[in-house]
């Protein structure tokens, strides 16, 4: 320890790089599924559940988890997964409300739900705060798992950054949207098995779980922390920054995860892939990456580690004083996966903004989808190129959590205002949208200048610092008090929205958003699967103006389906592990096919990746 850095065994490095081949080969292979923006951007909307769900924990779960959240569970214990664990009570509005209005609205992004809720003006605006959130999100992402291989390697936080920067947008360019998904279900399973390796071993190194607990002192073992104290952690700051206002960012105007929402088969499974990771995968990977902490203040207390051991590096600390060769470098690994299962997410959600929210409707509207798929790939390297000049930016707060949730109170709460009140009251109009934006926009600028306006938001909290960094827990709650007080005053003094013209964009209206989405009256009965063989027919090489081929059912096949002519199916390879890799939607021809078969165009079977002369999987979707 006298370098400064902790220098793994020659195996640890071999495991180390060895990791960055296979998942830059594995995430590269993807490539050949993403044809179409459609495919680079929402993984052709085929996936099942249990995978949107496993690669949604991967991107949730950054390489600033590990360190942000081992380092606040080093300094105040169980209450640590206060900031992990509050995103429950989102749920039913998310579910319910936010994932079948995007869903079947089939917006690209989320600025363009703005310009169809609200108008043009305020998509131009949101585009603008979106951006700035997803760039500044993967600069964070580079500079924590830079501070990490500093640790480990002594390496600079630039240079870590960068090479880490390079391999994930090599696979993200490559591969699109199916990459991201493919490769974030392999690093989910790699760091929340890490993280949970690591609590056990830490565990059974100090002497079991009786001796753990008692060598925390006693306000580290408290499952939440004090109301208004110490002021860079307390309930009131955490419940305010982390459980509003990061949270609302995350769930409703983060794109990737929208994005990710997007790719599941249907609505019903992104629901079920929401459930999976809120009420299972978000518990597990809250222990994961807080273990290294809880373990690590048990360790200064038998003298394993010094009193003076840094929160910043506790994760890497642990992990090689407990990790035999080869395993501390799967540790490493497991943080190396955590990063680029976040940024890999971010820098394709850039992407998307960018194409379709500046490029397309700005500089060349009526290109083909090849030229928009090139300019895609672009702009995911140049995404990754500028969240990595954004280190320095991060590296100069005092600590990691500090920064990101700085960076997320300064530019959620007034995006995050008016997109709740946009597709939860129909009221809510286009001008008290706009004007809130810039009302929020001036108040958190007021805020940094002088930060005395969030004292009576701090609930008696101490400032905690001088400056900008002055109440900084207090700054979410207070954008978004005065964001939505402004916006529900300003909206009683504005028209409201023609019925029509918000129909199927506003909670209480998606059954004609369904409608819209099929392009007829939605099916909601109960049905079961059918296995069938698919066969080949002669059929449009090209699918129709709603983006769908036709497929032809055997009659038997129909009551059993619930299903008939119109109504949309997913077809996919029996092989249910595929998660959906090989699948696609397809629409209900009218015309039957004969017994036991599926008449597919050959076109759709090779987009689709089925198999002709095979057993197929058909289920309604709508």
């Amino acid at each position: 320890m006298g370098s400064g850095y902790i220098v793994g065994s020659t195996i640890d490095y071999v495991v180390i790089v060895g990791y960055f081949i296979a998942i830059l080969g594995f995430g590269s292979f993807f490539g050949r599924h993403s044809n179409t923006t459609k495919d680079f951007f929402f993984g052709g909307q085929r996936f099942a559940w249990w995978l949107v769900g496993f690669s949604l924990v991967a991107t949730t779960v950054g390489s600033y988890s590990f360190v942000k959240y081992s380092a606040v569970a080093y300094s105040y214990g169980v209450s640590s997964t206060m900031s992990y664990l509050n995103d429950w009570f989102w749920m039913p509005l998310v579910m319910f409300g936010w994932i079948p209005i995007v869903y079947y609205s089939r917006v690209t992004s989320v600025p363009e739900y703005f310009e169809r809720r609200f108008d043009r003006r305020t998509r131009l605006m949101t585009t603008l705060v979106l951006l700035t959130y997803l760039i500044g999100y993967v600069g964070i992402n580079f500079y924590t798992l830079g501070v990490a291989l500093h640790a480990l390697l002594g390496w600079d936080v630039m240079a870590a950054s960068m090479i880490v920067a390079v391999i994930s947008a090599i696979y993200v360019t490559a591969g699109g949207q199916t990459a991201v998904i493919m490769t974030d279900v392999v690093q989910g399973v790699i760091l929340l098995v890490a993280g949970l390796l690591l609590f056990y071993l830490g565990i059974s190194f100090l002497g079991g779980p009786s001796a753990f607990w008692a060598d925390l002192p006693y306000h580290h073992r408290l499952p939440i922390a004090y109301f208004n104290d110490p002021p860079n952690f307390n309930f009131i700051g955490i419940l305010g920054q982390d459980g509003l206002a990061q949270s609302m960012s995350v769930y409703f105007m983060n794109q990737g995860m929208i994005m990710r929402f997007l790719s599941a088969k249907s609505v019903k499974e992104s629901r079920k892939a929401l459930v999976l990771v809120l009420l299972l995968l978000q518990v597990l990977a809250a222990v994961a990456v807080a273990g290294s902490g809880w373990v690590g203040r048990a360790m200064v207390a038998q003298g394993f580690l010094p009193a003076d051991s840094s929160a910043k590096t506790v994760f890497v600390l642990v992990a090689n004083m407990l990790c035999q060769p080869g395993i501390f470098g799967l540790m490493m690994a497991a943080l190396t996966a955590a990063l680029m299962s976040t940024a890999d997410t971010l820098i394709n959600a850039i992407s998307a903004v960018t194409v379709n929210d500046v490029y397309r409707p700005f500089f060349r509207a009526q290109a083909p989808d090849k030229h928009y798929l090139r300019v895609a790939r672009v702009v995911s390297l140049a995404a990754a190129a500028v969240g990595m000049f954004l280190v320095p930016v991060f590296a100069s707060f005092k600590s990691i959590y500090a920064a990101h949730g700085a960076f997320t109170a300064a530019v959620g709460p007034p995006m995050g205002v008016i997109l709740l009140l946009g597709a939860f009251w129909p009221r809510f109009t286009r001008m008290a949208a706009f004007w809130t934006l810039i009302v929020g926009a001036c108040a958190l600028a007021v805020s940094m200048a002088f930060p005395s306006v969030l004292e009576p938001f701090a609930f008696g909290a101490q400032a905690g610092g001088e400056g900008m960094r002055a109440y900084i827990y207090a700054r979410a709650f207070y954008g978004i008090v005065v964001c939505g007080t402004f916006a529900v005053v300003f909206t009683m003094f504005t028209t409201p929205e023609p019925k029509e013209r918000i129909r199927g964009l506003v909670f209480g209206t998606i059954r004609d958003a369904e409608a819209a989405f099929k392009g007829g009256e939605p099916n909601h009965d109960a049905g079961e699967p059918v296995m069938l063989k698919a066969t080949a027919e002669d059929g449009p090489e090209e699918p129709g103006d709603d983006g769908r081929f036709e497929v032809k059912l055997c009659a038997e096949a129909l009551p059993t389906l619930a299903a008939s002519a119109g109504d949309l199916v997913h077809v996919s390879d029996r092989r249910w592990y595929l998660g959906g890799l090989r699948s696609a939607q397809a629409k209900l021809s009218a015309d039957p096919a004969p017994a036991g078969q599926v008449l597919m165009p050959e076109t759709f079977a090779r987009a689709a990746g089925l198999r002709i002369g095979e057993q197929v999987k058909v289920e309604k979707i709508l």
